[in-house]
C-alpha cells in the first residue's frame, strides 16, 4: 500500500491536462470510492443533497459493458462530498452533451486511469502509486483528521470496522498516546503532563 498526503495529490492533480480525467482523480481521492464505482456513475447518482449514490460496479466482459451488484451489502451506501466537489461535477455533466440520466459519466477504463496516474507521477516526480491507492490515501487523510474507524468503514463501504482497522492500523501507531495524553488533560488540564513527586 502507497499513500499520497492532500499536498502530494494536489500536485498530481493540478499536473493533468484533461478535465474529465482530472475529476475523476478528483471524485476517486475525495470520495475513497472504488475505482470500478467511479465508472459505474451516472447523473442520478450525483444527489442534489450533495452526496454520491454508490450501488453499483462497471466491468467490461468480452467488450459487454456490465452494471453489477456490490460484493457485500455495505458497499451499498451513499456519502457526502464536498462542495467544491460536486459543484466540479454538475459543471462536468452540464457540458456532456445529450447525457440522459442512466449513462455513464466517465467513458474510460481502469487501464487507461492506471497509465494516466504512472505518467503523471513520473513527469511530477512523486512516488508511484496503483489508482487503488487513491483509496487508501483517502482513508490517511480521514484517519490523520481524526475521524472514528467506524465512520470511515462506512464512508468506504466496508463490512466491518474490523477490516478498516486490519487495514490502516499502521496508521494509528501515535493515536494512542495522543488518547493519553488528552485524558491526563482531564486529570491535569494546566499542565498536560505528570507532577513530579
Amino acid at each position: 500500500m502507497h499513500i499520497w498526503t492532500q499536498e502530494q495529490y494536489e500536485q498530481f492533480s493540478n499536473a493533468i491536462q484533461k478535465s474529465a480525467v482530472k475529476l475523476a482523480f478528483d471524485v476517486l481521492f475525495y470520495t475513497g470510492m472504488r475505482s470500478r464505482e467511479l465508472l459505474a456513475l451516472t447523473p442520478v447518482d450525483i444527489l442534489s443533497t450533495k452526496r454520491i449514490d454508490i450501488n453499483k460496479n462497471y466491468a467490461k466482459v468480452k467488450g459487454e459493458e456490465l452494471f453489477l451488484e456490490p460484493k457485500t451489502p455495505k458497499a451499498k451506501r451513499c456519502i457526502s462530498i464536498p462542495d467544491f466537489l460536486y459543484d466540479d461535477i454538475q459543471n462536468y455533466i452540464s457540458k456532456l452533451y445529450g447525457i440522459q440520466p442512466t449513462d455513464r459519466i466517465f467513458y474510460f477504463t481502469k487501464s487507461a486511469l492506471e497509465k494516466e496516474i504512472k505518467h503523471i507521477a513520473q513527469k511530477t516526480g512523486l512516488p508511484k502509486i496503483r489508482v487503488h491507492d487513491l483509496r487508501h490515501s483517502h482513508a490517511s487523510m480521514l484517519i490523520e483528521m481524526g475521524f472514528a474507524p467506524l465512520e470511515i468503514a462506512n464512508r468506504l463501504g466496508h463490512e466491518s470496522v474490523k477490516t478498516t482497522l486490519d487495514t490502516y492500523s499502521h496508521l494509528y501507531p501515535d493515536k494512542d498516546i495522543k488518547l493519553a495524553g488528552k485524558l491526563n488533560k482531564l486529570r491535569r488540564p494546566e499542565s498536560g503532563t505528570e507532577e513530579n513527586p
